[in-house]
């Protein structure tokens, strides 16, 4: 074992010059909630952290009594009190109606980057990468999360993803940030703006457009899907990754997982005013009560805490015990292997481990240096603020969408053009994003979902493209006033601009 005495710890920590209690809120959530966040308090306390936590009720029990975000009144006071808060995981009930708790409180409060480091734990935990050290820095308010979904027709329903120019320069400035306080030397960009020209293209051009104020550190940009290919089978070669909400969500769970489980991984959420820390896992209902979750989860997520709030003795203090537990072998459940486990420990056996090698450092695993804390910590120098600049925008068309039960494009599309009138022609029908008028194929499967782009009757193609012209506003108006006389059902509409003469909508085939 990686003893040193107790008076040691004792020593170390009564010489700490004594700092006043910080308030934090506390939530202990639902599930294995209670219990992992129990144990957590229990080390905290033992480590010596100055902390004075007001507890709130979130999650499932407000869920089901009435408040349809999970949190209620005073719970909002708390958190504007303090701007600090460690939440055990929470259960949203199933079913319509409920939002998402963790979603509702990283965009209210503004809380924009979202943090998670993954460290192997090599040769303590089983892992078939002992060199994996990357952090995960993801967008955390934008992107499908914006949770503006809609059922359009009997046959289709849409999310709507939302990305903001102000929103990707924010998380990529931090990122960048995050890299030259922590040390990291190379940041990986990860998009999809093969397919998502607009949406994902904006992240790509904000990074490279940031990136040209770091040229000290590397920088590189990836598909996301060969890079999470890359991240599963090689995540060495990485040392930072910024991206989008949703694959951020993704890949932070899988780069987790190599590390030997999600159990093992807090999570820091970092806004201008207030920070979020929690584990990476969900509530796990189905052990919940048992005894057996593992607590390091929350326990790393409190180390960051502990980082934010300047605390950096006691988490280093923390987190060394917290890696002698693991060397010797005491393991919870959801990371004990025979090859590389001593004894499998409960949850309340496990905090015990910790809280007895307080005050030691581990013989094999790299300790964690005071005021070394790899925490997300504000940035070392502010923020700028969004310069918006003038833009001019035209409206050149519209794409209206329609209910049309029927299942020959060429049908709907002759009806169309017998009602444009003649400030506007049509130009295309697509169904589901394919291109099925004019010139559609009769192999191509159509629901009852049609977009149908209208342009200036005098657009004229230039080339192999469609110069647009612009419209009035009246105009389209017009055409929807016609539409409907006809019967037709528009479901929504959205119209296309020009943006400093740039086309800002993507093309459809053959346009």
């Amino acid at each position: 074992m990686c003893l040193k005495s107790i008076s040691h710890s004792l020593n170390a920590f009564f010489l700490t010059p004594m700092q006043l209690p910080v308030p934090i809120t506390v939530a202990t959530g639902d599930g294995i909630g209670p219990e992992i966040m129990t144990q957590t308090l229990r080390v905290l306390e033992a480590a010596g952290a100055a902390l004075a936590p007001e507890f709130i009720e979130v999650g499932e029990q407000v869920y089901r009594s009435g408040q349809a975000s999970g949190i209620g009144p005073e719970a909002w006071e708390s958190l504007r009190r303090t701007r600090v808060l460690l939440k055990a995981p929470i259960t949203t009930p199933l079913g319509g109606g409920y939002k998402s708790l963790n979603v509702t409180l990283r965009k209210t409060l503004g809380l924009y980057a979202n943090v998670r480091p993954c460290r192997s734990l090599y040769p303590a935990v089983a892992t078939r990468h002992p060199q994996l050290d990357v952090v995960i820095i993801r967008e955390n308010e934008e992107d499908l999360y914006a949770g503006i979904e809609h059922q359009q027709t009997p046959d289709v329903v849409q999310c709507l993803k939302l990305v903001s120019r102000p929103g990707c320069e924010k998380i990529v400035r931090y990122a960048f940030e995050y890299c030259r306080q922590h040390g990291r030397r190379k940041l990986t960009c990860m998009t999809k703006d093969n397919i998502m020209k607009l949406t994902d293209g904006l992240f790509h051009r904000v990074f490279m457009e940031i990136g040209r104020e770091y040229q000290d550190i590397a920088q590189d940009h990836q598909i996301i899907d060969i890079g999470t290919a890359r991240l599963a089978d090689t995540p060495e070669r990485y040392d930072a990754v910024v991206t989008m909400n949703l694959y951020g969500d993704i890949i932070s769970d899988v780069v987790a997982q190599l590390t030997g489980s999600v159990g093992l991984a807090g999570s820091a959420n970092i806004g201008d005013g207030g920070a979020l820390f929690e584990a990476i896992h969900g509530s796990a209902p189905d052990i919940a009560g048992q005894n057996v979750a593992n607590p390091s989860g929350l326990l790393q997520a409190a180390v960051l805490m502990l980082g934010h709030l300047g605390q950096h003795d006691v988490a280093a203090r923390v987190h060394n015990a917290w890696l002698c537990a693991l060397e010797d072998g005491l393991h919870p459940a959801d990371i004990f292997h025979p090859e590389t486990s001593r004894q499998k420990m409960s949850t309340v056996e496990f905090a015990d481990a910790v809280i007895a090698r307080l005050g030691q450092e581990p013989r094999q695993l790299a300790a964690m240096p005071v005021r070394e804390v790899d925490a997300p910590v504000p940035t070392t120098r502010p923020m700028p603020l969004y310069g918006k600049a003038p833009v001019q925008q035209q409206l050149v068309g519209v794409d209206v969408f329609l209910r049309w039960d029927g299942k020959q494009a060429a049908a709907l599309g002759q009806q169309l053009e017998q009602l444009t009138g003649h400030r506007l022609q049509l130009k295309l029908i697509t169904n589901r994003g394919v291109k099925v008028y004019p010139d559609g194929h009769p192999e191509t499967f159509c629901t009852d979902h049609w977009r149908c782009r209208f342009v200036a009757a005098d657009a004229r193609v230039s080339g192999t493209q469609l110069e647009f012209t612009p419209v009035l506003f009246l105009d389209v108006l017009a055409l929807m006033h016609r539409l409907v006389d006809y019967q037709f059902y528009i479901i929504k509409t959205e119209h296309l601009y020009l943006m400093d003469g740039q086309r800002a909508f993507s093309l459809g085939q053959g346009e």
